[in-house]
């Protein structure tokens, strides 16, 4: 579903967040830091809960992607869906972590995956499966 009571967001932008989420997830499988999902779980839920617009991180490369000149501007509606997958993945891995769990290496390997994707080529797989679905649901109206 298109969300028209959010502004557009910047998909480049999104990368910058995207290369943010793939240096989370590498610090929390490869360092003893397992903290540092709360970074993932904190803005996956301001962005994906509350408002893009609301988050740090983004407004951070927003301003980046606007002084290179390199703003595209797109629905707010499938990268708020990507922001709250990553927000469940940020908060399961820091729940796992506190229990002494490893299984939080599952959401994360997921999270290094496809952010590494989304910031590399600009494919982010949540907002594919997004609009599949919409389009899927339109389909059977």
């Amino acid at each position: 579903m298109l969300r028209f009571d959010i502004a557009p967001v910047d998909s480049n932008a999104y990368r910058g967040v995207a290369t943010l989420s793939f240096i989370v997830a590498a610090l929390y499988l490869f360092s003893p830091y397992p903290w540092v999902a709360l970074v993932l779980a904190l803005g996956g839920f301001l962005r994906g809960f509350v408002s893009p617009h609301r988050c740090p991180s983004y407004k951070l490369f927003e301003r980046i992607s606007a002084r290179l000149g390199k703003t595209k501007k797109v629905n707010a509606g499938s990268k708020m869906f990507a922001d709250k997958i990553a927000a469940i993945a940020g908060t399961a891995m820091v729940v796992t972590a506190a229990m002494g769990s490893d299984v939080g290496a599952i959401p994360a390997t997921a999270i290094l995956i496809f952010a590494f994707l989304d910031a590399t080529t600009g494919f982010c797989a949540a907002c594919w499966a997004y609009a599949a679905w919409y389009r899927l649901r339109a389909a059977r109206a």
